[in-house]
């Protein structure tokens, strides 16, 4: 690509990303996409990415109608449920080395389907070479169900507690000091966990919902692989990154992150987990798909008091022998409820 003539103006490109979200109880799934034009080179090439491509105003009338025409041609199905999310406009988040081409501004939307069919998840069953991976191959620290992750103890916490104890450097990208928190409080704030001087200790909660905080602090600490991609000065320092789950390309896990947040705190004000459910549905199945987004498990006394509760759900009257037990009972969603009351979801409690 060729670079701007000296003292003009820089060029920008909008790029549209769409995290597109099912769920095969146990597992949640996100829909990744083999490299397209432009995304040459090894250290691109080879990585999971969104489905994303450029926003054309000569061809779509809105950002949304733009996202939905690159998912159908990526991917070769179409999504339901799509809100946005934010706008990454960071430097270097999106560059490639010696590229000199507009610098991308990528506006990212979340996006829920309903779970694939079965054999969909196999790569060669998908369309267009788009794959459905685990989320949480790309967040191993995020998915507390089975209980605590080993990978915050073993490799996460020891690092980070290193990295709060070492003095930042003045090339460090943070913001002035009078409008930051510190590194430890950050570190309490994202992981519920306080610097102790050669090791860490419990200081709160772990609250599901900090998904970005906490890929934000990893990546600031140069403990992920984007961190050296994109040549920050922590990364560069470390002889290697740990194997802390798999990479993206670009920024595309960034912007995973800031889906994942935004679902887990969405399910509880919002309906929006039956975007994730067939038409009928058990409360079992239910439960699984709640706790596989929020990444924790919940007691089934608790979690099936609280749907009666909320009157989120029905009976249809008929039951399934597909559990391998006894027949369970079907339900749907009570799309009523949206009309009936301004916050209708499902409000578990934080760890």
């Amino acid at each position: 690509m060729n670079g701007a003539a000296p003292g003009a103006p820089a060029a920008i490109e909008i790029g549209l990303n769409a995290a597109i979200v099912a769920v095969e109880p146990p597992t949640p799934l996100i829909l990744v996409v083999p490299p397209g034009e432009g995304t040459s080179g090894a250290d691109v090439a080879a990585l999971d990415g969104l489905p994303f491509g450029p926003f054309d105003p000569l061809r779509h009338r809105t950002l949304e109608i733009g996202l939905r025409a690159w998912v159908a041609e990526q991917t070769a199905r179409g999504v339901g449920y799509v809100e946005q999310l934010y706008t990454f406009a960071d430097r270097g988040r999106h560059a490639r080395p010696g590229d000199e081409g507009p610098h991308v501004v990528s506006v990212g939307y979340l996006a829920l389907t309903r779970r694939p069919s079965a054999g969909e998840p196999d790569e060669a069953a998908t369309p267009g070479g788009a794959a459905w991976r685990p989320w949480y191959g790309y967040f191993p620290w995020e998915d507390w169900r089975d209980g605590r992750p080993p990978v915050l103890d073993a490799v996460i916490l020891p690092a980070l507690d290193e990295w709060v104890r070492r003095p930042a450097g003045p090339s460090a990208a943070e913001p002035p000091a009078e409008r930051r928190l510190g590194r430890a409080e950050r570190l309490r704030f994202a992981f519920g966990t306080a610097a102790a001087g050669g090791g860490v200790a419990t200081a709160g909660p772990w609250d599901e919902e900090r998904v970005l905080e906490r890929y934000e602090l990893l990546y600031q600490a140069g403990l992920v692989e984007e961190a050296r991609r994109d040549g920050r000065e922590e990364a560069l320092a470390r002889a290697a990154p740990p194997p802390l789950g798999r990479p993206m390309r670009f920024d595309h896990r960034r912007i995973l992150a800031t889906a994942i947040a935004r679902l887990r705190a969405k399910l509880k004000y919002r309906p929006v987990v039956f975007e994730l459910m067939a038409e009928t549905f058990t409360l079992t199945e239910l439960q699984r798909t709640v706790e596989a987004i929020a990444g924790r498990h919940l007691h089934k006394q608790n979690f099936r008091r609280l749907v009666e509760a909320t009157a989120l759900v029905e009976p249809t009257g008929e039951t399934t022998a597909a559990t391998g037990g006894r027949p369970a009972q079907l339900y749907r969603f009570r799309r009523e409820v949206v009309s009936e009351r301004p916050s209708p979801g499902l409000r578990f409690g934080t760890r």
